[in-house]
């Protein structure tokens, strides 16, 4: 059986020292508490690891044969206490986050370059997928938390807090300019192509959703993976784009594309920050999260 630890340490640090005084004084212990560890060491080992000389204490051959293990150990310790110090200041660690396209570029990123400038030793990972995809993520214990579009459901063991609101909008090119300027009946989609986000994501789940449950129902023209995408087959004439605003803001605002309103517009939603609560996060992840629920208390987000 592997004696004390408490022993090992003694002896590296006598050796290291070559006196049992210096040692003591390192391990702020009195001389006669460092010899009897010493003693006990030997006697558990069956041999003589020291010897006293006039010069101080020097390690017999099995000592140093003994300490060439010791002292990698002990150094791996100090080491290994060193890297927890570091994480524990947020000088290293590691984040994995899971995101959309969406929820990184209107809301994550900012908060990436402002932890980065503060934290620049701390690694962040984010693993992009839709909604569905990152709450599996969530789930498996994948990431440290994720950042998605809401609706979410409640479940079990899940925390979630809203960091952003976003509002699902039409719009249209030049092409079919006779239907701005005023609210339409939700009807009209029927009518016109349409382009949306693909069937798996959650805001193609959200519109369709609140569509079919006012009796609209929709067979888009063109089914794309990223909201970008819909904003340039807008700006093309190929159908009424179901978009994110935010996604197009600058279309908006220079009347290359325009919005077509509804009598009933689509509720609004928002980015949710989600986590495990059964789970504990790295101290980095913690502070991080910690950062975005600050300002998401002070911005009203969470009430």
């Amino acid at each position: 059986m592997m004696a004390n630890l408490e022993y090992y340490k003694v002896f590296y640090h006598v050796v290291k020292c070559g006196s049992v005084t210096q040692a003591a004084g390192v391990l702020s212990l009195s001389q006669p508490a460092v010899s009897q560890s010493l003693k006990q060491l030997e006697t558990a080992l069956g041999v003589v690891l020291v010897k006293r000389t006039s010069h101080g204490i020097t390690p017999t051959a099995e000592g140093r044969e003994l300490f060439s293990f010791v002292e990698k150990g002990y150094e791996q310790f100090e080491a290994g206490e060193k890297r927890i110090l570091q994480m524990c200041n947020l000088e290293r660690g590691e984040i994995t986050i899971g995101a959309s396209d969406m929820t990184l570029r209107f809301f994550l990123l900012p908060y990436l370059e402002r932890f980065h400038e503060k934290n620049p030793g701390i690694k962040v990972t984010v693993t992009n997928g839709p909604t569905p995809a990152t709450m599996d993520l969530l789930r498996e214990g994948k990431i440290d938390f994720g950042v998605v579009s809401g609706p979410v459901l409640p479940e079990e063991g899940i925390g979630m807090f809203p960091v952003k609101e976003i509002e699902d909008i039409f719009v249209i090119g030049k092409n079919f300019s006779q239907y701005a300027g005023k609210a339409h009946p939700l009807k009209l989609l029927e009518q016109l192509p349409l382009i949306t986000m693909e069937k798996p994501t959650s805001t193609r789940k959200y519109v369709q959703g609140f569509l079919e449950e006012r009796g609209v129902r929709i067979n888009p023209e063109f089914e794309l993976a990223t909201s970008d995408m819909i904003v340039q087959f807008a700006l093309r004439n190929l159908g009424v784009g179901s978009v994110v605003r935010d996604f197009a803001a600058q279309e908006l605002a220079s009347g290359e594309l325009m919005e077509l309103k509804f009598e009933e517009p689509v509720p609004v939603r928002d980015f949710l920050v989600v986590t495990d609560e059964r789970s504990r996060k790295s101290l980095a992840a913690a502070a991080l999260l910690e950062m975005m629920k600050k300002d998401a208390l002070i911005r009203g987000e969470i009430k």
